[in-house]
């Protein structure tokens, strides 16, 4: 059974076209990233999946309940991390987790809640004092009383510094293990790079893309990333080098020539570098990043790739 049936969703405001006719299918117990640009349409979306607001067409179905007619039972097996979320600075973690327990008639084990997300030790310290890592995990631990099959996780990772966002990222894998699917929407490249099995880009209210991070790379032909050092480097060899045939985009990156290839072997494009623009003195290959492909997504006109 899919976790999330999504079917020519369009949702307007107005005039504005907030999500505009998408199809998109997500698989029970996959870890799923769902990307876009400031306005996208992302949110919209998951308000959808919510039914905090209702589509001008198509259907929604989460868990096998339909999203606009069976809300509460879709919210009562989803736990929701928000991109605004707040906490009572008076209040304790424990305090928070057992006023959640309450409201959800839930039995579970305020402790062991609180050792999934590993705020354990400040169980007992008023949340006021907590850091944003520790803020964002108890919310977490929230959103996982009840023990939901589904979490939707918007922005889980803003903010937090490096040992943080590697915090979260083991805690959603863990919760995946136990059987939980995950979407999760994130500008944090790195982080949805990391965790996640298929990853959906939005642009403009469409879906643009669907896929595995691999099955990306092989659709837009930028799977390679060139890094060469060559004997001239200034803004006239990145602007000659951008022109050549089978470059997708040149850059200067740590006194290197930075090209990203697209539509011909790594071959010739330094073969083409060296013979018309200067000369190559050396070069290493790397794959293209998540941030590479959604870029070129969001910058240029696609159909969607399932």
């Amino acid at each position: 059974m899919a976790a999330i049936e999504i079917n020519s969703l369009t949702k307007r405001f107005g005039d504005v076209v907030a999500v505009n006719d998408f199809t998109l299918q997500v698989n029970k117990g996959e870890i799923f990233g769902f990307l876009g640009p400031n306005g996208a349409g992302k949110s919209t979306t998951i308000d959808i999946l919510l039914d905090f607001i209702r589509p001008t067409d198509g259907t929604v179905t989460v868990l096998g309940y339909d999203a606009q007619t069976e809300g509460e039972a879709v919210r009562r097996r989803t736990g929701v991390l928000p991109d605004a979320y707040h906490v009572y600075d008076r209040l304790t973690g424990r305090q928070h987790l057992e006023f959640v327990l309450e409201i959800k008639d839930a039995d579970e084990d305020v402790n062991a809640l609180l050792e999934r997300v590993r705020i354990t030790d400040a169980a007992d310290r008023k949340a006021g004092g907590y850091s944003k890592g520790m803020r964002q995990r108890l919310v977490l631990a929230m959103a996982l009383v009840g023990d939901p099959d589904l979490l939707v996780l918007d922005e889980p990772s803003t903010g937090l510094d490096p040992n943080g966002a590697r915090e979260m990222r083991e805690i959603i894998r863990e919760e995946n293990d136990r059987g939980t699917t995950v979407f999760f929407s994130s500008h944090v490249m790195e982080q949805v790079e990391a965790v996640c099995d298929r990853v959906a880009i939005i642009n403009r209210g469409q879906l643009v893309a669907v896929d595995t991070i691999d099955g990306l790379r092989d659709a837009t032909e930028t799977g390679e990333v060139l890094y060469v050092s060559v004997s001239k480097l200034d803004e006239s060899t990145v602007e000659r080098v951008a022109k050549l045939d089978g470059v997708g985009s040149a850059s200067i990156d740590d006194a290197r020539l930075r090209v990203i290839v697209d539509g011909a072997s790594k071959f010739a494009v330094l073969r083409a570098i060296d013979a018309d623009v200067t000369s190559v003195q050396d070069f290493s290959v790397v794959e293209s990043s998540l941030e590479d492909l959604f870029v070129r997504y969001t910058d240029d006109e696609q159909e969607v790739r399932e």
